[in-house]
């Protein structure tokens, strides 16, 4: 997501607690979205591709099964766990590890694409800027992306988000606008635009895993406690009931910026 801060006020954000709802309600980026990504060259067979904060391994397991040779990094012990399991379950070979992104420990030029899928305004964005191009080879791309539900225009969307600022007055991704800017505001001198995707889907939920989806946000399971977030879930689960039908679609826009090196 766009223009959002790195941080909610003083809240920790720590994704690795809400590893096994992000692995099993958190859906993955629409097929249309890859076939896109593979017509502008990106996710070729044995195309060498890095996955910065990979989370429970997204990105990565659909680029290995299209034949690239990905590694995925995260700082999260929880979140690489389930992103091994995950591969090892869909029998995909994907090299996973502890890193950061602004130190990931590999050689130079190691890497023809370098992918981050809505985090790079996670990390210490200098650095990370330094690295990637450290990482990439000559003629490589840098990919950020985002897949980001549309409060503005999807009503169960704007009530979910309604009752989470209730139990977290801080979390700051509520109300997001849509607006997919140009370029990243931190690329600028470092990286040119090459091409950009910017499309919207209808995903299907069912209440549960809506429920789960949001729990799986920022705002809920990453950042309150065990507790709250059972308190939060009941609340949400009841307010569905209401508003929702069993099976609903949730309207999301998705986009990504292909980068150079300047």
């Amino acid at each position: 997501m766009h223009g959002i801060p790195r941080y909610d006020a003083n809240r920790e954000i720590d994704w690795g607690k809400t590893s096994a709802d992000y692995s099993n309600w958190r859906p993955d980026y629409p097929p249309e979205f890859y076939d896109r990504l593979s017509a502008r060259g990106i996710g070729r067979p044995q195309q060498r591709i890095l996955d910065l904060g990979t989370g429970v391994g997204f990105l990565a397991r659909q680029f290995a099964q299209r034949g690239a040779e990905v590694v995925g990094i995260d700082v999260s012990t929880a979140q690489i766990q389930t992103a091994r399991r995950d591969a090892q379950s869909a029998g995909l070979s994907i090299e996973f590890r502890v890193a950061a992104a602004e130190e990931t420990g590999f050689q130079d030029d190691s890497f023809d694409v370098i992918t981050a899928s809505q985090c790079f305004l996670y990390f210490d964005q200098s650095r990370a800027i330094s690295e990637v191009k450290r990482l990439l080879r000559p003629g490589g791309q840098l990919v950020t992306c985002h897949f980001c539900w549309l409060p503005r225009e999807d009503a169960i969307a704007k009530a979910s988000e309604e009752l989470v600022l209730r139990y977290n007055p801080d979390w700051s991704a509520a109300d997001w606008s849509g607006v997919i800017p140009p370029a990243p505001v931190w690329s600028e001198g470092h990286f040119e635009v090459i091409d950009r995707i910017v499309f919207d889907a209808d995903i299907r939920f069912s209440r549960e895993a809506w429920r789960g989806r949001i729990r799986a946000c920022r705002g809920v399971g990453a950042t309150l406690s065990a507790e709250v977030v059972s308190r939060f879930d009941q609340e949400h689960a009841e307010l569905l009931a209401r508003i929702a039908p069993p099976e609903f679609t949730v309207r999301h826009r998705i986009d990504a910026h292909l980068m150079s090196p300047m």
